[in-house]
């Protein structure tokens, strides 16, 4: 299957920050047939987002702590082949490198063979909850994360 990539890590950039989280699909997330509803998706790619943007120091909560919100601003999935009831997925989250103050995530879903089920991005934008104006620069408070990453001295494992 044909590797896609939506977003580029620009020469010098740092490498994407991964983290992967696992998720069973239940009950009331299926149809008659016992096919995951699309629009479940968007919870078990924030589930995905959430668990790394903790991990990172990055989180919803880091933002609101700082007085700065990050909505989405773009989200897509390309369904592949369909979740079923009962089974369970990998669901792989890479945070790509931005100067400009966003967010830019994708994601992979995998079966328990390592099969691509899905996958897609997610781009968050950051705004100051006080004067509700866009931010073109990274918070202060994500400088020393910033720095780590580009020096290369993250590691999630």
């Amino acid at each position: 299957m044909k590797k896609i990539t939506y977003f580029t890590t620009p020469e010098g950039a740092p490498a994407p920050l991964e983290m992967s989280v696992f998720r069973t699909v239940r009950f009331n997330e299926v149809d008659p047939m016992g096919i995951m509803w699309h629009g479940h998706y968007a919870g078990f790619i924030e589930d995905a987002r959430v668990a790394l943007g903790n991990a990172l120091g990055i989180g919803y909560q880091d933002f609101y702590e700082h007085g700065i919100v990050i909505p989405v601003r773009q989200f897509h999935v390309d369904y592949l082949s369909s979740l079923t009831y009962g089974k369970r997925y990998e669901i792989k989250a890479r945070l790509f490198y931005s100067e400009a103050a966003r967010l830019n995530y994708d994601f992979t879903f995998l079966d328990e063979n390592g099969r691509i089920m899905a996958r897609g991005y997610s781009v968050q934008l950051m705004i100051n909850e006080k004067d509700k104006n866009l931010l073109f620069e990274w918070p202060e408070f994500t400088h020393q994360f910033l720095h780590k990453w580009k020096e290369g001295k993250i590691n999630l494992k």
